[in-house]
């Protein structure tokens, strides 16, 4: 297994204790985001819909990073502070990601610091397995055996 963490990057620090993202095989664990400033760390102003967008453009940043996108996503988890985002949250949402859309499941809880969604992901890398795909940028990265 890799885990990643990127510093010196667009991707806001970690609050705590864990990886931005983990391969485990053909798989790519991606923490779940909230749409954070990289520069103060604190969630940006706006509406669910702007921070969806926010939240989501990390996302892509950190698979980016991998050497993948959006469109290698399988499966997502959004959170939202408010079940009543929900429509907001689907239209940004149904425009970052394009047919055919990964599964997904949207639950409401609790948000840190002020955010309104935050959202994990699960990306594939067909046949790439650990340690195949060079990774863009400066990583520091630890190996978990």
């Amino acid at each position: 297994m890799e885990h990643y963490i990127f510093p010196d990057s667009g991707i806001p620090a970690a609050y705590g204790p864990y990886s931005h993202a983990v391969v485990a095989g053909d798989y790519v664990f991606v923490a779940g985001q909230t749409g954070r400033d990289p520069q103060t760390g604190r969630v940006i102003e706006g509406d669910v819909g702007a921070q969806t967008q926010r939240t989501l453009e990390i996302v892509r940043e950190i698979l980016g990073q991998l050497g993948l996108s959006l469109s290698e996503v399988v499966r997502t988890t959004v959170y939202l502070k408010s079940i009543d985002d929900f429509a907001a949250m689907n239209g940004v949402y149904s425009a970052m990601f394009q047919p055919p859309y990964p599964a997904r499941s949207v639950v409401q809880v609790n948000m840190p610091f002020g955010a309104l969604v935050g959202v994990e992901a699960i990306a594939y890398r067909k046949g790439i397995g650990d340690s195949r795909r060079p990774v863009r940028g400066e990583v520091k990265c630890c190996w978990v055996l």
